[in-house]
């Protein structure tokens, strides 16, 4: 029997189940009939947050970030390239503090941008400030899950 993963779609978020060798062949979501992976991040509110927290088995690399934010803006078309390397290996996430301001208390988010890799539900990486290369990106989330 071929192992599966929970994926969330990030257009309407409802919960797919994958065989793990047909995450590559750009799998559509049995919901909305959407890509589940486009190469680009998704911005996620706290309910789809969750979601995709929780239930999505693969990692998810969250960018808190804000739209005032000099290096938030900086960072952002090296975290877009990132996307389209990481994935569907990575689900990689933005969420705005600014519109999410009790994500960004829950999670003690001081300075933005802020990068944290969840796995599993749990948080097992995190790295404050602006990266401004999709390979340092790319190296940081690889670095965490080895």
């Amino acid at each position: 029997m071929s192992e599966t993963r929970h994926i969330v779609c990030p257009h309407c978020h409802t919960t797919n189940r994958v065989k793990v060798e047909d995450l590559g062949k750009a799998p559509d979501c049995g919901g909305c009939h959407q890509p589940l992976f486009a190469g680009h991040p998704v911005a996620l509110d706290e309910a789809a947050f969750e979601r995709h927290i929780g239930r999505s088995e693969v990692p998810v690399l969250v960018d808190f970030w804000a739209p005032w934010c000099g290096p938030c803006r900086m960072m952002a078309p090296a975290f877009e390239q990132a996307a389209a390397q990481l994935e569907p290996q990575v689900r990689l996430a933005k969420v705005n503090t600014e519109d999410e301001q009790n994500l960004a208390a829950r999670f003690n988010i001081r300075s933005i941008p802020t990068l944290a890799l969840f796995v599993g539900g749990r948080e097992v990486a995190r790295q404050p400030g602006a990266m401004t290369s999709p390979a340092q990106i790319t190296a940081w989330v690889k670095s965490h899950l080895r």
